[in-house]
């Protein structure tokens, strides 16, 4: 609390970036009781000039709140550089800003959550429930302005099991984020004032014993049984990410994609007359629309009674204007012709379109992908229906991380699973595709809906309705995973009412922490 200058600024970075190690693939939650504990102490020694406004005495706190998550933004992001460096050169004039830059300005939203916190501080226990309100409403505002960016919610860093996850069909991620605040900087009322200090670890210990019972009834109970006369196939080529558009590279890629496709299933695989053969994104190193000969190929590979669903590029030809380009999802038949199409809704800001385009241009400025004009986003979301198959979700890539985009679902119809695409390998043997894998589960869990996912390079996986994995392939592995389709769950509380509880559980935060601190003002006067 005593701190100053460079240390206290030091300190708040280092315990962000120790709070990342309870992120995939580490799985550590126990450092978020040393990492926030630090950040109430912190924010407990920066007060500002009295005399001056209440806002102007509580920037110190933004101060605080900016140097622990840019810490926490370095330690959990700085593998998004690995994207840029694919290509060689080209783009690492970008690496300082993605490596740092980025991390700084969504360090902003965590500067903003703890001085927001700090208006509502007061020297007794329920100055946590200030923290917990001031960043879970911080990290609600980061999923949503300028097109949202939710990687990593502080939320995450308590869900790394099954059994924890469970809470997420009740409450969804973010008011897992409000939660895990709280609990996280228990330790930190073991100095201070007393008064309150038994019921905020009361509180404390029966919201961590209420996830953990809650988690293990609904894993206690029998899981929705697996589709009948319905089998899967992901295909995992793993393709590096530096040959995935290379010209000389593409008939071997396809071939690859194929040579999988027909490969014989192990003998424990249960047959099926019905096949769903999964693709990752943007599989096919060309335009099929322009390969009437790959189209012949897929014909002679897929047999009776097969559908693949395989990321693709889907071209628009418009009368007088340029081509739009979309990243999609093929629903091709056993005859090789595309019987349907999904469009990406949520694309990549740099990635996958170039926000101002035109000035950024002027200036010499590309998105990675190297498309002209980069790619539209679909009009709308919707259930892919397939004959004798449960309607699905289609999401690609990280569409995945908003599960506040995914309910209600399209035309009130539930899905019977998720299908996430996707092409990690931008990201290399990083913990950016583990981070990526784990947030499309809880998703899954969140929404009561099994994840079929296929990955490039990995993880490919499905998991049931409860989040606990069937069958996969690691990262950095090529192969297959044949398993049957698990059954939906039963529909959530989130999904019905999406972030009402939140929001309810963010209100009591806030009421409760403002109420400690009119009682502390009082006492003080």
């Amino acid at each position: 609390m005593l701190l100053s200058g460079w240390r206290r600024a030091l300190l708040a970075f280092l315990a962000g970036l120790v709070a990342t190690l309870a992120l995939a693939p580490f799985n550590i939650p126990a450092v978020g009781f040393l990492s926030f504990p630090v950040l109430v102490w912190l924010i407990d020694g920066a007060s500002g000039e009295p005399g001056r406004s209440a806002l102007r005495r509580a920037f110190p706190a933004f101060r605080i709140g900016w140097c622990f998550g840019f810490g926490y933004f370095v330690g959990g992001l700085w593998w998004l550089g690995s994207a840029l460096l694919v290509d060689g050169p080209e783009f690492a004039w970008a690496l300082p800003f993605a490596v740092l830059g980025l991390p700084a300005i969504l360090a902003i939203y965590h500067g903003l959550g703890c001085m927001l916190a700090r208006l509502a501080w007061s020297g007794g226990p329920w100055r946590l429930l200030a923290l917990a309100a001031g960043l879970s409403g911080a990290e609600f505002a980061r999923g949503m302005l300028f097109t949202g960016f939710s990687w990593n919610e502080i939320g995450v860093m308590a869900v790394p099991v099954p059994l924890l996850m469970q809470v997420l069909t009740l409450f969804g991620l973010h008011a897992m984020t409000l939660l895990a605040v709280f609990v996280f900087s228990l330790p930190a009322i073991v100095v201070g004032r007393r008064g309150g200090r038994s019921a905020a670890v009361a509180l404390g210990l029966a919201l961590v014993a209420a996830q953990l019972a809650f988690g293990a009834w609904r894993l206690a109970a029998p899981p929705a049984p697996p589709v009948e006369g319905v089998a899967l196939r992901i295909v995992q080529p793993n393709v590096l990410q530096g040959q995935k558009w290379d010209p000389a590279e593409a008939e071997r890629i396809f071939s690859r994609l194929l040579e999988l496709t027909d490969a014989p299933a192990a003998d424990s695989t249960p047959a099926a007359p019905r096949r769903l053969v999964i693709w990752p994104e943007s599989s096919f190193p060309f335009i099929l629309t322009d390969r009437p000969d790959a189209v012949g190929a897929l014909a002679q590979t897929l047999r009776p009674g097969d559908t693949l669903l395989a990321g693709a590029t889907r071209v628009e030809e418009g009368t007088g204007e340029p081509p739009r380009f979309y990243n999609s999802i093929y629903a091709i038949g056993e005859d090789g012709v595309v019987e349907d199409a999904a469009d990406k809704i949520h694309l990549v800001p740099f990635g996958e379109y170039l926000p101002f385009q035109a000035l950024l241009e002027s200036w010499g400025v590309s998105q990675v992908t190297k498309l002209p004009g980069g790619f539209s986003a679909g009009a709308r979301r919707r259930i892919v229906e397939l004959e004798g198959v449960p309607g699905f979700l289609p999401v690609i890539c990280y569409e995945a991380i908003f599960q506040d985009e995914l309910v209600p679902f399209p035309e009130g119809e539930r899905p019977g699973f998720i299908l996430n695409v996707t092409n990690d390998a931008w990201y290399g043997l990083t913990p950016g595709p583990y981070q990526h894998q784990r947030q499309a589960v809880l998703t899954a869990v969140s929404l009561g809906l099994p994840l079929v996912r296929a990955a490039n390079t990995g993880i490919s996986v499905v998991t049931d309705a409860e989040g606990r994995p069937q069958a996969g392939l690691a990262l950095g592995e090529g192969g297959t995973v044949d398993a049957a389709l698990p059954g939906a769950g039963r529909e959530t509380v989130f999904a019905q009412l999406r972030n009402i509880p939140f929001g309810i559980l963010w209100g009591l935060a806030a009421a409760t922490a403002l109420l400690a601190a009119r009682r502390r003002s009082r006492e003080g006067a």
